[in-house]
């Protein structure tokens, strides 16, 4: 009883981190932030007063210090390990069919409502394929959908 305690307080303390991962997207929304702040703090230096300055140049330091955090955090992600060796991406179109060991119990996408997935029909599975996302119908193997870069 004891093993399973501690293995539930494990898992409970690693599941936050793993889903705390920040996407492309987000990165690239706070590069857009820290440019728009650059340029706030020129407008100030052209048309404010000093603490228009300081103040903008704060916003600044909290911008650039969220985006390091953020790749921080995307560097720090699970990283993707292929089933098969040798095995390298090549992106995936509606009907190609996936060996078995990509829609085994390790790829499956647990809860789609995370990803703001649709929820899978019978038979079929959300799968993680490299950074991609995959619906798959599990008997044929068969991929029913394809979302890029979604991981």
């Amino acid at each position: 009883m004891r093993k399973f305690i501690i293995l539930g307080l494990m898992a409970a303390t690693a599941v936050p981190t793993m889903a705390s991962a920040q996407s492309r997207g987000e990165i690239r929304q706070d590069r857009r932030e820290v440019r728009e702040q650059r340029e706030d703090v020129r407008d100030a230096r052209r048309y404010g007063n000093r603490q228009d300055v300081r103040r903008e140049r704060r916003d600044v330091r909290d911008a650039r210090q969220e985006l390091r955090e953020d790749r921080r955090d995307r560097r720090n992600y699970v990283r993707y390990t292929a089933p098969y060796r040798n095995w390298s991406y090549s992106p995936v179109r509606i009907g190609f069919q996936l060996r078995p060991n990509f829609y085994s119990q390790r790829y499956y996408i647990s809860n789609p409502v995370q990803y703001r997935l649709p929820r899978a029909g019978r038979f079929q599975q959300w799968i993680r394929y490299g950074d991609d996302l995959l619906l798959v119908n599990v008997r044929t193997g068969r991929v029913i959908r394809v979302l890029h870069n979604r991981y």
